[in-house]
């Protein structure tokens, strides 16, 4: 007997039923995805995430940006590589003229950007995009780009301590002071490009995000109420005072799973529980005017799918399929030539459906497949 033969094809039987095992779990997983969206409504999400992908791309300047942007072309190209269509860079420009264009703005520090007054937001976006790309030859950059949004979070090093409300929080790059959006972003791109939670820059962020949740048991500032949700900024809000609201609760939510904090945890719960009183899609809660609408379905989104419940009952006893809520909203507000725009605010850049599209198409494929929050 060949000794080596014989366990070689031994393990090759093993990584075959484990394959094996893979598929059908997949399967499995899609089965229940499918399950629980209605099929009609599954097929014009698909064609409306169809619509607005084919409207980005007849966006893009020569160079493959949008609008000349980082951090909008970055947006898009995730909102292209997460479809349901399987796109990736084989399938021709569209896709690797914008990833060269964000390629074409890393810089010496590792920052990503086309501009200092953003690089946090843009760094973060990038690097999401060129993990989507499964490109090996971006690691490189995606591991430079991770050091230097940690060197932005606000600590010790910077003269802060921990008990300084600022401490652990991550702002724009170009702005000294942090906030639940920049925080949010780049704890997603840490997270989705696999830094260790074993990592300070998590415990960090806890800490700041306890300063931003109106909590009582765990936010140590006098202006804290107790309805769990999340505000902008330590005693800041952009909307008087500091009230929590949609937009920046949701990226709260999910900013506390994607710190490594369990689903049971009471931080976690009690948001949760703001997000059930006030349940709504027709606009921002907590926000006038609908501002931040599709800055809201994005986050709403993704926290809902890393909560993992797809039917939220609201504090009234009422059952809502999110997925299915958020699609037909989606489906209902785009235009004609497949972009979306906020009529009702032009604050937050959502004047512009470059980004409303990007944002609302991403908010659809993690609508169509809620386990993309963790890949």
């Amino acid at each position: 007997m060949n000794y080596r033969t014989d366990i070689s094809a031994h393990q090759n039987r093993w990584w075959f039923l484990l394959a094996l095992v893979a598929l059908f779990m997949q399967g499995v997983c899609a089965h229940a995805d499918n399950a629980d969206m209605d099929p009609t409504l599954r097929e014009k999400a698909q064609r409306a995430v169809d619509a607005g992908i084919h409207y980005l791309r007849y966006q893009q300047a020569e160079d493959g940006s949008l609008s000349e942007s980082v951090g909008l072309t970055a947006l898009m190209v995730r909102a292209i590589l997460e479809a349901h269509r399987g796109y990736n860079e084989g399938d021709g420009a569209f896709i690797t003229r914008p990833v060269n264009f964000i390629l074409s703005h890393v810089n010496e520090d590792g920052s990503i950007s086309e501009t200092n007054q953003n690089r946090s937001y843009n760094t973060a976006v990038a690097m999401v995009a060129l993990q989507a790309t499964n490109n090996p030859a971006y690691a490189d950059v995606i591991r430079n780009a991770q050091r230097f949004l940690q060197g932005l979070q606000i600590d010790s090093e910077e003269g802060y301590e921990p008990d300084h409300k600022y401490y652990g929080g991550i702002g724009y790059g170009g702005d000294e002071r942090p906030d639940m959006s920049n925080l949010y972003l780049a704890l997603e791109a840490l997270s989705k490009t696999n830094l260790d939670l074993e990592d300070p820059v998590w415990q960090r962020a806890q800490i700041f995000l306890s300063r931003t949740q109106n909590l009582k048991s765990v936010n140590d500032q006098n202006w804290a109420a107790d309805d769990g949700g999340f505000t902008y900024a330590p005693g800041f809000s952009p909307h008087d005072g500091t009230p929590s609201y949609g937009g920046v609760t949701h990226a709260g939510l999910i900013s506390l799973i994607f710190a490594g904090v369990d689903k049971t945890d009471p931080r976690v719960q009690r948001a949760y529980d703001w997000v059930r009183a006030n349940y709504t899609l027709d606009q921002n809660p907590g926000a006038p005017n609908r501002q931040g609408l599709y800055f809201y379905y994005n986050a709403f989104a993704k926290s809902m799918a890393a909560f993992g419940e797809t039917t939220i009952t609201d504090t009234n006893g009422n059952s809502h399929n999110w997925r299915e809520d958020l699609a037909t909203k989606l489906v209902s507000l785009q235009e004609d030539d497949g972009s979306w725009v906020n009529h009702d605010s032009t604050r937050w850049w959502e004047g512009n459906p470059h980004l409303c599209a990007s944002r609302a198409v991403i908010a659809l494929n993690q609508a169509l497949n809620p386990h993309l929050w963790a890949k």
